[in-house]
């Protein structure tokens, strides 16, 4: 808040105008109004400077008791339309705690966690994949509900029909037989693509310290909620923090920790390679080496 108006980052309209279009300048513009009518319709103060993400503004706030809290005003679309379908699932077990939330704009009231603790910050790289393990146990743990809209069964044929118009696109003929052995590990496992309740975006940045100790000592937060099988979710952690050496101990430490087949879960994950890939190439650009580099370790193991 500065001299009574809402602070919006550059960063935020940037990135609403490169992503969003017309549509975000909209929402941008519309912020300060929309912010305004949440602080008084739930008995807000602002407590801090402005935050935000790609498609979300951020308010640290109080609330009538006294409590610390985070109102976020966010671009409403498919993804973000899923995030209190899945945080009202969770209840806090292993994801930040939905207080209040407006399904006309998909503005949240959350629980205040410690912005200034990433996961991004813990300087050991196997420690953090254990944090992103832990916490997937708990998130893939509970069925999605069905009022969810993001199914993975449609999203894996849906890439699988993408592969054969996207081949020729590869410049590399290794890059392309190894997207085809992505695209047959997926085929082995669509049939049965799960219904567990996934987070789909948990890389280091989306999990942020608890504000209070009977909550750490870590949380997630902005999930993009998918129904399906855990395995679709170890990527982000095998891709932060990138180091080719560890792969291999990633992946087999998050699928003890979690308790999946491991099988399955490679297969899973090589779908996160494909899926990358993809939008890489739609883009019109070759997918990134660090992307592929976890195919070639996961399919080759040896």
């Amino acid at each position: 808040m500065v001299g009574g108006v809402i602070d919006i980052p550059a960063g935020l309209v940037a990135s609403q105008e490169t992503f969003n279009g017309a549509a975000g300048h909209a929402f941008v513009a519309a912020l300060p109004q929309r912010a305004a009518g949440f602080l008084d319709r739930w008995s807000l103060q602002l407590n801090g400077p402005s935050m935000y993400g790609n498609c979300a503004l951020v308010l640290p706030v109080l609330r009538a008791d006294g409590s610390r809290a985070a109102l976020k005003l966010q671009y409403l679309d498919e993804e973000t339309a899923g995030e209190p379908i899945a945080l009202r699932t969770w209840a806090g077990d292993g994801a930040v705690r939905l207080l209040e939330y407006d399904e006309e704009t998909g503005t949240l009231l959350l629980e205040r966690l410690d912005a200034s603790r990433s996961l991004t910050h813990e300087p050991d790289s196997r420690a953090a994949a254990l944090v992103i393990a832990r916490l997937l146990a708990h998130l893939t743990a509970v069925s999605a509900p069905p009022e969810l809209r993001q199914h993975l069964g449609p999203l894996a044929a849906a890439m699988l029909k993408q592969v054969p118009s996207a081949l020729p696109r590869l410049s590399d003929p290794a890059d392309r037989r190894l997207i085809e052995d992505c695209a047959a590990a997926v085929r082995e496992v669509a049939a049965e693509p799960g219904d567990r309740l996934l987070h789909w975006d948990l890389h280091y940045d989306n999990v942020l310290g608890a504000d209070s100790e009977d909550r750490g000592p870590w949380l997630a937060i902005d999930p993009k909620p998918l129904s399906g099988d855990p395995g679709f979710e170890l990527f982000p952690a095998l891709t932060n923090r990138f180091d080719a050496d560890e792969i291999r101990w990633r992946f087999d430490a998050m699928t003890d920790v979690i308790g999946l087949d491991r099988a399955r879960a490679r297969a899973w994950t090589l779908g996160r390679v494909l899926q990358n890939a993809l939008w890489a190439i739609e883009d019109g650009h070759q997918p990134a080496p660090d992307h592929l580099e976890i195919g070639r370790r996961l399919r080759d193991p040896h």
